[in-house]
């Protein structure tokens, strides 16, 4: 990093006792370790991209759900992101406050391995001629919400007709969402910095329908030949919108790209054996009957 400081923007999940009460303790930590500069703290609902375009650094003090708040907040201003966690299963934000705190020296003077990965847009076509756009990190679905009826999805790639979903939902997704819905939904996971979407059904009533890999310079299309209940289009489990018969979505590569800053001893796989438990081999207990 040379003679000039480590820049920091801090951002945090929400406002709640116990994230302020960490944030306070990571500011502290900070300002008492030379060669840093805290540039701004925030709630990520409130931050501006603007704000961070100078940092060298994002800590975001939360979760995977943060993360994803945070990296469409900072739009075209992407930096190198790291999360602390502060949620549950954390596949984005792995890092603990006291692994934070006890490596800090490898962070500040740069021992870190920064990795860009694919972001997606996702335009909404209404029927009535408006439009919305989306930037989203994880995954686009379109779901039956909370009706419990099948829903029939029309697939277009490149212009080109695919497939009728029939489902109760259909999620497309980047290879960093591919451990998210899409793996609970059946989907494979897929190494985080492929150049891929999968396109993932949720409860297909045929077993011709799977999964699907292709390239993320295509454009993906989804329409709905009709509908007999309520349907949503969600980006990253937290954006919402009403998505009819008449509308349609489309979703292609974002120029923005995140970007995701972790120690060594944290990469994919790492976080694939501790987060999920793929301890490798099954571990017999001894018994009497060992030979």
């Amino acid at each position: 990093m040379g003679s000039n400081p480590l820049r920091f923007v801090l951002l945090t999940r929400d406002n709640s006792e116990r994230i302020q009460r960490s944030a306070e303790s990571l500011v502290r930590f900070l300002a008492s370790r030379p060669g840093t500069e805290l540039v701004a703290a925030a709630v990520v609902e409130e931050v501006d991209g603007d704000l961070c375009a100078t940092a060298d650094l994002v800590i975001v003090l939360g979760g995977d759900g943060a993360i994803l708040r945070a990296c469409r907040k900072l739009g075209d201003h992407q930096r190198p992101i790291i999360g602390i966690n502060r949620g549950r299963l954390g596949f984005l934000a792995d890092l603990s406050f006291e692994e934070f705190c006890d490596r800090f020296e490898e962070i500040r003077t740069g021992a870190l391995d920064i990795t860009d990965h694919l972001m997606f847009e996702a335009e909404l076509r209404s029927a009535d001629g408006s439009t919305e756009t989306f930037l989203g990190l994880n995954e686009a679905a379109v779901s039956a919400g909370a009706a419990l009826q099948m829903v029939e999805v029309e697939l277009r790639i490149d212009d080109l007709p695919v497939t009728r979903y029939s489902c109760d939902g259909l999620i497309i997704c980047t290879p960093v969402g591919s451990t998210a819905h899409s793996l609970s939904a059946g989907g494979p996971a897929i190494r985080q910095d492929l150049d891929v979407f999968l396109v993932t059904p949720i409860c297909p009533h045929t077993l011709s329908n799977r999964c699907l890999v292709d390239d993320a310079n295509r454009t993906y299309r989804l329409t709905l030949p009709d509908a007999r209940t309520d349907v949503v289009l969600v980006i990253d489990g937290q954006i919402r919108r009403p998505f009819r018969v008449g509308d349609e979505v489309i979703i292609r590569r974002a120029k923005p790209k995140f970007r995701l800053a972790r120690l060594a001893g944290h990469n994919y796989y790492s976080v694939l054996q501790h987060k999920l438990g793929w301890s490798g081999q099954p571990r017999y207990a001894s018994s009497e009957y060992d030979d």
